[in-house]
C-alpha cells in the first residue's frame, strides 16, 4: 500500500527541520491566547530548536484545563474563540473540547484509516459513540477525508447494526476492539454473512486472542491512540510493530509527575504537543505511560514510535488515610542532588498501610533522608537508600502492593 504523504517518509533531519519551524509557529501562537498568559511567559518562541527545547516549557495537564474553562468558559482561553469551531463536545469532569467538522481530517484520523486499509469505495460503520463526546465524528471525519462512505451507527442496537451491514453492504467498522466481536456472533446467530474485512479500533485494549479471532474471519484489525483532546495521536500499520506518531503532533515521554524527558526506551507519561493551529495543546499530559521504541517502522514509515499504551501515569494512591501523588515523588527527587530517582511503595502489615520509600542515590543513608520524607510526602516511611540503576525503569513512582482481593 501506498503511504498517506510524504511526511510519512521524511529523513529525520527534514522531520526536524519541518518541526523547528512549526514549533516555533505554535508556541508563539498559543502565547498570544489567555490561557498562556502565565505559563508562557519569558519564553522567546524564536529560540526553540526543536523537540528537545520543549522540555523549558510546563506541562499543561487536563486538571489545568479543567480549572481555566471553569474560570473562563467554556474553552479555558486556548483558542481565539468558540464561533470557529462547528462542534464543541463534553467529556467528564467536565471538560469541553472544540472540533471542526467542515475541516478536512481536523483530529487526523485519515492517516490511521489509510494504514489500516479504509479508502475510496468502503462503507464504514462507525460503532463510536455521537453523543456529547467526539469519537463518532473523529472517526468519521477522517474517513469522509480519504473518500470512503459512513455509516454512523453509534453503539447498541446489534441486531439493528447486523441488519443494516447486511443491506448496505458494510466493508469495515470503525469502534472499540469488544464491539465488532458482538457484532459478529449476532451475525452468527442470525445466519448473516457479512461483508466486513477490515477494522480500525480504539478507545480500548485490543487484546492479542482478539486480533486473532477477527484473522481467523479474514478481518485486518489495526489500532490507533487518540484522546477527545488531541485527537489522533499515534496508530499501528501492517508492520504491528509499536504505534507510529501521526505527523500533526510532538510527543514526549517524561518522568511521571513532571516535564523530565526520560532516556529513550523508558516507561514515562506521554506528553504531546499538537501542532493544529486552530486549537494549540503546549505539551499536554495525557496521563497515560508508554516507551519510544527505537528505530523506523518496517512499513517505511519514518517517525517516532511507542510501545502503546502501558498503563496510567496518575499513580496517586492513599496512604495511611493520605494521598501521594507522583508530583510529590519528584518534589522529593528534586530537593536532594544526589538522588537520581525514588519510589514509594504502599504495603499492608498486621493490619496496617506501611510505606517504603526507596531512593536510588549515589551516596547518604536513610537516616539523612527521612526528614525529607516526612515533611515533602507528609507521612513517615522505612526509606531504603539503592545503589544507581537498581530501580526498574517501567515508568512507577508510585507502587500499590496491598491485595484488595
Amino acid at each position: 500500500m501506498t503511504h498517506y504523504d510524504d511526511l510519512e517518509t521524511r529523513s529525520d533531519d527534514l522531520r526536524a527541520r519541518d518541526l523547528k519551524v512549526a514549533l516555533q509557529d505554535q508556541v508563539g501562537r498559543a502565547q498570544r491566547l489567555g490561557g498562556y498568559a502565565d505559563s508562557l511567559a519569558g519564553i522567546d518562541a524564536l529560540k526553540i530548536g526543536g523537540v528537545a527545547d520543549l522540555a523549558q516549557l510546563p506541562v499543561l495537564r487536563k486538571s489545568d484545563l479543567g480549572a481555566a474553562q471553569k474560570a473562563n468558559p467554556p474553552l479555558g482561553g486556548f483558542t481565539t474563540g468558540v464561533s470557529q469551531f462547528s462542534h464543541i463536545f463534553q467529556s467528564p469532569g467536565p471538560i469541553y473540547e472544540p472540533g471542526s467538522h467542515d475541516s478536512k481530517d481536523w483530529w487526523r484520523f485519515a492517516r490511521f484509516l489509510h494504514a489500516a486499509g479504509f479508502g475510496s469505495g468502503d462503507i464504514v460503520q462507525n460503532c463510536f459513540s455521537y453523543h456529547l463526546t467526539p469519537a463518532g465524528i473523529m472517526f468519521e471525519n477522517g474517513a469522509t477525508a480519504i473518500g470512503a462512505g459512513v455509516l454512523p451507527a453509534g453503539t447498541g442496537q446489534t441486531e439493528a447494526q447486523v441488519t443494516a451491514a447486511r443491506d448496505i453492504g458494510t466493508t469495515a467498522y470503525a469502534g472499540t476492539p469488544d464491539y465488532l466481536k458482538v457484532i459478529l456472533d449476532k451475525a452468527d446467530e442470525m445466519g448473516v454473512n457479512l461483508r466486513i474485512a477490515k477494522a480500525a479500533v480504539g478507545g480500548g485494549a485490543l487484546f492479542p486472542s482478539l486480533r486473532q479471532e477477527y484473522t481467523d474471519r479474514g478481518i485486518s484489525c489495526l489500532q490507533c491512540y487518540a484522546t477527545a483532546d488531541l485527537g489522533n495521536i499515534a496508530y499501528e500499520s501492517s508492520a504491528m510493530e509499536g504505534l507510529i506518531v501521526d505527523e500533526g503532533v510532538v510527543v514526549e515521554i517524561v518522568t511521571p509527575g513532571t516535564g523530565d524527558p526520560v532516556p529513550e526506551g523508558e516507561v514515562g507519561e506521554v506528553v504531546v504537543t499538537t501542532l493544529n493551529p486552530d486549537y494549540p495543546l503546549i505539551r499536554f499530559a495525557t496521563g497515560d505511560l508508554s516507551a519510544v521504541l527505537p528505530g523506523h517502522s518496517p512499513c517505511g514509515r519514518t517517525n517516532m514510535r511507542i510501545k502503546g499504551w502501558m498503563g496510567r501515569a496518575d499513580q496517586t494512591t492513599k496512604i495511611k488515610g493520605m494521598f501521594v501523588r507522583p508530583e510529590q515523588v519528584a518534589a522529593l527527587v528534586a530537593r536532594h542532588d544526589a538522588v537520581a530517582r525514588a519510589r514509594v511503595i504502599a504495603q499492608r502489615k498486621g493490619e496496617q498501610d506501611v510505606m517504603v520509600v526507596q531512593l536510588e542515590a549515589t551516596g547518604g543513608t536513610p537516616e539523612d533522608y527521612a526528614a525529607s520524607v516526612a515533611d515533602v510526602l507528609k507521612l513517615k516511611g522505612a526509606v531504603e537508600v539503592v545503589a544507581p540503576g537498581t530501580l526498574p525503569r517501567d515508568g512507577l513512582v508510585i507502587e500499590d502492593q496491598r491485595s484488595y482481593d
